[in-house]
């Protein structure tokens, strides 16, 4: 059972920081190296269930706006060197509604999954609790960073167990639990829409698509103009011809392509069986679908980063021009140990996330620019290598065939950009 509590769950500060564990300052390498600041499904922290006035141990909403407070203050506008922040989905927990509307009029129907509903059933209180929460922390950075935030599954009006694939009489596998479908972006668009305070009337946010389910923005670091380019999940192919005209738009910038999901953690392109839109809607794609539609096709497309499963993720390959593409997968909210040291108690599968988040300092000055990845956590004030107990922790849950080193560096490591100057213009300036 504790495979499927695990796959359950997939439906589902700021002083005395180590200079050691904060980016690099400004006064560092001021024209070199930047950070962005990745922040992988919060869900969890928003939870209404996961806080006191429900009767939790503690409010972890509280760690998600340390993660956002963090955050603020380490922007290149504050001395730091964050110069883009990237949110992966799933903001908040819950639905509002048992199916949307633009699906029930296309035929789709909700079959009964009394272990599903129980654990995810409508609630107003994603609107009167988790998104306000989810609000007050993306507030914390409006107006001084350029960022996104992609729809993760969570984020949709509603995510119902779909008609044809219902769940099994016996639950003995993953493909047993019957197969979520998510629909309606409403809940989504009242906070992120390219409307919303945070976009409307921004230079660096220069493109969008279905309300700002997709989006594009322009953020300058290193010398040079990076495009990122946000999904919504499972994308259709709406959005992404919308994206390859972004990206025809922007010729020749290097390109980072965020979505919710892409990667499992065996870190090969594959939708897990519980929440795999595509398989149930003609008109979404799996993430290989993507990969073979836009991200193998434009060469300025050199990362991609995803949340959604459940522990972290990389690898690369080449496109059909014969580049590498960087991918990479983080996602924490598995991680329970503040819950444990509280003696909280946790639905079956559900985690807080203890305050984890991804660190990825570029430095483009060395002869072979470089990405250094590391894992911080707000809570902790603590690098992932600096974490005495971070395998006895996590491994066990996330990588259990992992030596505790390999573990380690599956959160800790660096991605040689081994192109990147013959590939993008090279600015004005000497390899060191």
């Amino acid at each position: 059972m504790k495979t499927l509590s695990r796959l359950l769950a997939l439906c589902t500060c700021l002083t005395g920081v180590a200079l050691a564990c904060a980016p690099a300052t400004a006064a560092d390498k001021a024209d070199d190296s930047f950070t962005i600041a990745v922040i992988p499904d919060t869900q969890n922290y928003v939870d209404y269930t996961h806080q006191t006035g429900e009767g939790f141990a503690f409010d972890a909403s509280k760690m998600f706006l340390d993660q956002m407070a963090f955050v603020a203050a380490n922007l290149k506008s504050a001395g730091g060197d964050i110069a883009f922040v990237d949110g992966l989905g799933d903001n908040w927990q819950h639905q509002s509604l048992m199916i949307d509307p633009a699906h029930a009029a296309r035929g789709f129907k909700r079959a009964p999954n009394p272990m599903m509903d129980a654990h995810f059933a409508p609630t107003e209180k994603v609107h009167t609790v988790e998104m306000p929460t989810v609000r007050q922390g993306w507030d914390m950075i409006a107006g001084k960073v350029p960022f996104s935030v992609v729809p993760g599954n969570h984020d949709y009006d509603a995510m119902w167990t779909d008609w044809n694939h219902p769940p099994a009489a016996q639950v003995r596998s993953a493909a047993d639990v019957g197969m979520l479908h998510s629909g309606g972006l409403s809940n989504w668009k009242k906070v992120f829409s390219d409307q919303s305070q945070y976009f409307k009337d921004q230079s660096w946010y220069v493109a969008s698509h279905d309300d700002g389910a997709d989006s594009a923005q322009i953020f300058t670091a290193g010398g040079y103009r990076f495009l990122h380019i946000g999904l919504q999940f499972d994308a259709p192919n709406a959005s992404l011809k919308w994206a390859a005209d972004v990206i025809a738009r922007y010729p020749g910038l290097p390109t980072i392509v965020s979505m919710h999901d892409f990667l499992d953690t065996a870190g090969e392109r594959l939708a897990n069986p519980i929440i795999d839109n595509a398989a149930a809607d003609p008109e979404d794609n799996s993430p290989q679908m993507i990969w073979d539609k836009l991200l193998s096709q434009h060469d300025q497309i050199f990362m991609v980063l995803c949340g959604h499963e459940h522990a972290q993720a990389f690898r690369t390959d080449f496109n059909k021009f014969g580049h590498p593409v960087y991918q990479v997968l983080a996602d924490y909210q598995d991680r329970a140990q503040t819950a444990k040291d509280a003696g909280a108690k946790l639905e079956p599968g559900m985690g807080i996330g203890d305050g984890w988040l991804r660190l990825m300092t570029f430095d483009l000055a060395l002869k072979v620019p470089q990405v250094k990845v590391r894992t911080y956590s707000t809570h902790y004030k603590v690098n992932s290598v600096d974490a005495s107990d971070y395998a006895k922790w996590y491994k066990a849950d996330e990588k259990p065939k992992l030596t505790d080193e390999e573990y380690m560096k599956a959160d800790d490591f660096t991605i040689d950009l081994t192109d990147f100057r013959t590939r993008f213009r090279k600015p004005a300036r000497s390899a060191r």
